[in-house]
């Protein structure tokens, strides 16, 4: 069955391919007219005379192919729209594109129609030889200049173009049939050109089966073009030529589904990819082994990439720096993303073990002493908790000797810190020859080292240990005039509380108590522990005073050389603990120690200012070198004083403190701005040179005690009348401390000595002694202190309130005895 066209007069008109009407099959045609067709039809059959099979074939391909472009428009969108996707769409759009005109001009009754249809037929033929060498190229071909063969293709295929305008095949135009068959050898020329760029481009390259499809359904639809122009059977010529492009459509479509199909798994591997990447790195931030972690990637590789042949290394580099590799059996395979996936996997691994080795040397360095090389405190306290649990489980002493250079300091005065930096080092050598499985040295700070036994022995082999290590470092390390080692020794029970604080601390206890007794060594026994049980009791003691406020002021009478004038009151910090009063010489040292001073300090500035107002007298209130350390001490004392006549607050400092504190001088001369007096206490007894005393801000020298208890003799007299002689010199005044006798008080009266103060005159207690009614002259006294000297019975004020008058005899007792 043929399809027929349709005449377009009664005469027969001749149609596009010289079909006949239906039903007039012995229409009789001019000879000329037929002729003429028959030279059509052998120029070109393309769209000659068809079976109707031919016709329904070219429009189911056409749709075909069509549905084709889309798919291959989602690869060219998956594809990261590269030039192969690209390239392949347009030339399936025009194959469908020219499939559908041959289609549709088949079935088109109008000859002006056909004539369009036929003009459109050949510039689609056209385009789809010139877009066979753009896409030959982005679909593998080798790197020939494209150019050239563009141009002279194009070239032809527009002559033949101009030649198809000017004579459309059945109009007789000029030119007749040798334009048309020169229209028709310059499809076959650009055809030719087109193939040999094709042949020159892959011949290059190594083409896959894929490629060979493709080469293949080309040539065959060159065979079926070529079989259907050159065939002298005017009908199989025609429908080979109506189905040429059928078989390269098959083949670029058939790579376009594959492609799509790898495009499609490549988007699926790249996810897994991603997520294996993402995998990998959080698996970085777990482990702390970089070959573990290269096992993983590699696994992670062989599994992404399915290819068992996956292997990994890990090759350290200089300054702690890694590469890492992960490579296949045939690495040319490949494809690039692959490639960088495994890339970025090895990345991922050495960055990883970089920072794994950064971290150990960080942690390294956290925890070991960088002049001994020794573990430092920190690794010292994990070690011995963890020796301390695992004791626990299995029952076992853990013994710590704490070393102590002695003699430390004065290598560092006398020779230099690099001297006492190789002392430290040979030390720490020493030691190092004392360790085994069982024995751990570490240096906790400064000079003191110690040594962890994790099986301890029994106290008598660890008192010989001690002994050797002292022997020991006399021998190696120090000399017999030089330093010298002393060792305290503390063992936990397993019947105890795990307690490493408390374990270094009781061996820290042991070597002070050596030290003081200069035994060498100490064991930390029944005894000591006795008393650091007693010291622990008094510290949670003295915390539950402070801050309950037990901490309270009693004040003691500074009074006139000449009359007994109480003149001023010193301010005593007494803990009042229930009906008792503990004196500071038993907590005194714990309190600077911890720093409860500080409060406690706060605490009596609070108190000496109510004192004021109350008694309306100056204060003086002692302040310790540990309340000069704190930062805001200005502050703290201006709170507590509140702003109150500063010109009646005097601030006692011992002369060590101020001398030896580098805060004291601006602090204390930021209170004499303000108008306190400073009193430089326990005067004498430092290492003050006399010419800064002019210097520092000093208005009151007090004269310690220790000077007016020999002040009857001449080696006692001789530096009162000295340090009088120097107060008068700067303007200063003078109190003596520590008057315990009416002989004491007479000889500062004649040394010039103007105010003093003593349990003679007057003890601390929490009222304050007021004049009384004044008597008569003492008749028991020099006849020289009897005329400056008139006392009177002092009465006790508690709480601003008269306790009432002494008595007679009480008034006769306390002329020049103790007041309470």
């Amino acid at each position: 069955m043929r399809v027929r066209s349709f005449p377009a007069s009664r005469d027969g008109l001749k149609g596009g391919g010289g079909h006949t009407l239906p039903g007039a099959r012995g229409t009789r045609r001019h000879p000329d007219a037929v002729q003429q067709g028959a030279a059509d039809d052998r120029c070109i059959r393309v769209l000659a005379d068809v079976p109707l099979w031919t016709t329904v074939l070219q429009l189911l391909a056409a749709g075909l192919v069509g549905g084709f472009c889309v798919l291959q428009w989602v690869w060219w969108r998956g594809s990261l729209r590269s030039d192969g996707p690209a390239w392949a769409v347009w030339l399936s759009a025009a194959m469908a594109l020219m499939l559908l005109t041959a289609g549709l001009h088949g079935v088109t009754p109008s000859p002006l129609g056909r004539g369009v249809l036929g003009f459109v037929h050949a510039q689609l033929v056209a385009a789809v030889v010139l877009l066979c060498l753009p896409a030959t190229r982005a679909f593998g071909g080798s790197r020939l200049r494209l150019a050239p063969w563009v141009a002279v293709t194009a070239t032809l295929l527009a002559v033949r173009a101009l030649l198809w305008v000017l004579a459309p095949p059945g109009t007789g135009a000029a030119g007749g049939p040798t334009g048309r068959a020169l229209a028709v050898a310059l499809l076959f020329v650009a055809l030719g050109v087109t193939v040999g760029y094709v042949v020159a481009s892959l011949g290059a390259v190594r083409i896959t089966r894929l490629g060979w499809l493709l080469v293949a359904a080309g040539s065959m639809s060159l065979v079926l073009l070529a079989s259907g122009v050159l065939l002298d059977e005017r009908h199989a010529g025609a429908a080979l030529a109506g189905l040429w492009p059928i078989p390269l459509a098959f083949g670029l479509e058939s790579l376009a589904l594959v492609r799509l199909r790898r495009a499609q798994l490549t988007a699926q591997r790249r996810e897994l990819m991603r997520d294996a990447l993402a995998d990998l790195t959080n698996a970085a931030w777990f482990s702390r082994d970089p070959d573990t972690l290269l096992e993983h990637a590699r696994d992670v590789a062989r599994t992404v990439l399915d290819d068992p042949s996956v292997e990994g290394s890990l090759r350290p580099l200089h300054r702690e720096r890694f590469v890492a590799e992960l490579f296949p059996a045939a690495p040319e395979l490949l494809a690039q993303h692959e490639r960088t996936f495994l890339v970025d996997l090895a990345l991922v691994v050495a960055s990883a073990a970089e920072r794994y080795a950064l971290t150990d040397r960080l942690s390294r360095a956290a925890e070991t002493d960088a002049l001994t090389g020794l573990p430092n405190r920190r690794a010292a306290d994990r070690y011995l908790v963890d020796t301390l649990e695992r004791a626990a489980v299995e029952r076992t002493r853990v013994s710590v000797l704490y070393c102590d250079i002695d003699g430390f300091k004065d290598v560092n005065d006398r020779e230099g810190h690099a001297a006492g930096d190789d002392l430290l080092r040979r030390t720490a050598d020493f030691l190092r020859t004392y360790t085994d499985a069982e024995t751990y040295v570490a240096r906790l700070a400064g000079d003191e080292f110690a040594v962890v036994v994790s099986r301890a022995p029994a106290d008598a082999e660890l008192a010989d240990l001690a002994r050797r290590l002292r022997s020991g470092f006399d021998a190696r390390v120090g000399n017999p005039a030089g330093p010298r080692l002393t060792c305290g020794v503390a063992t936990w029970n397993p019947e105890e509380v795990v307690d490493a604080d408390a374990l270094l601390r009781h061996a820290d206890d042991a070597m002070l108590d050596a030290k003081r007794s200069r035994s060498g060594h100490r064991v930390f026994d029944a005894t000591l522990r006795a008393r650091a049980e007693d010291s622990r009791r008094l510290r949670a003691a003295l915390e539950r005073a402070v801050e309950q406020d037990r901490i309270t002021a009693w004040f003691q009478p500074i009074v006139d050389t000449g009359t007994l004038e109480v003149v001023g009151l010193e301010a005593l910090a007494r803990w009042q603990e229930g009906d008792k009063v503990i004196l500071p010489e038993h907590w005194l040292a714990l309190a600077e120690q911890t720093g409860l001073i500080v409060p406690i300090g706060h605490a009596m500035f609070r108190q000496a200012r109510r004192a004021l107002d109350r008694h309306q007298m100056p204060v003086a209130v002692n302040l310790s070198a540990r309340e000069l350390h704190e930062a805001d001490v200005l502050e703290r004392i201006e709170e507590a004083w509140g702003g109150g006549p500063w010109e009646h607050l005097t601030v006692e400092i011992t002369e060590s403190t101020m001398l030896r504190t580098t805060t004291a001088v601006p602090v204390l001369s930021e209170l004499r701005a303000r108008g306190a007096r400073i009193a430089l206490d326990d005067f004498g007894t430092g290492f003050s040179s006399l010419a800064r005393l002019a210097r520092l801000p000093v208005d009151v020298l007090k004269i310690d005690r220790s000077f007016v208890r020999e002040v009857r003799t001449p080696r006692g007299a001789g530096p009162v009348r000295a340090i009088v002689a120097l107060a008068e010199h700067h303007g200063l005044d003078v109190v003596a401390e520590g008057v315990e006798s009416a002989g004491d008080l007479q000889v500062l009266v004649d040394l010039g000595v103007r105010q003093a103060q003593g349990m003679f005159i007057g003890r601390p207690a929490p009222g304050l002694p007021v004049r009384g009614a004044r008597p008569g002259p003492r008749t028991d006294l020099p006849r020289r202190a009897r005329a400056r000297i008139v006392p009177r019975p002092l009465r006790v004020v508690t709480g601003g309130a008269d306790a009432g008058d002494l008595s007679a005899a009480e008034e006769a007792n306390l002329g020049t005895s103790e007041m309470l």
